[in-house]
């Protein structure tokens, strides 16, 4: 198992299925990492999408991949840049989920700052198009929107 940042990072992402989930993140994330994933608190948010926020240890990262996998069905996950300086490693890429629920598919970009430490990833900051992914278990409503003092109000 090589320590480089980059490797350690393209094998957790190549192990997040919920059957390998467990064991690469026992294997590959330190006992005090943190995970912040979408936001750092947003209590909102997080009724919707459970996971999201700052939370720690590997069990941190079992629960989200292990979720999403639940929730969404993944039709593509494809990363497109990886690259590190140091222990900083930044992934790049875009994501096809479906949500189980709804059946609403989604396309989005992802981007991931991590940091490896000895072979062990110590930090993991995952973002996305947060508002996209969570619409696709929006069932009904409109919110209104006032971008500017100035404008005119708009629904979605």
């Amino acid at each position: 198992m090589s320590t480089q940042p980059t490797e350690v990072i393209k094998e957790f992402l190549a192990n997040t299925a919920t059957e390998k989930v467990e064991a690469a993140a026992r294997r590959l994330v330190a006992e005090d990492a943190t995970y912040i994933s979408l936001n750092f608190d947003n209590p909102e948010l997080k009724q919707i999408l459970p996971w999201t926020g700052t939370s720690k240890g590997p069990q941190a990262f079992i629960d989200t991949f292990s979720r999403v996998e639940k929730w969404w069905t993944i039709e593509d996950f494809a990363v497109t840049a990886l690259f590190s300086e140091g222990e900083n490693v930044a992934v790049f890429g875009r994501f096809t989920y479906r949500s189980v629920s709804l059946s609403k598919a989604v396309t989005s970009p992802f981007s991931i700052h991590a940091k490896v430490r000895n072979g062990k990833i110590v930090y993991f900051q995952f973002m996305e198009d947060t508002f996209a992914t969570a619409r696709t278990f929006s069932q009904k409503g409109t919110w209104t929107i006032k971008i500017a003092p100035n404008q005119p109000e708009f629904e979605v």
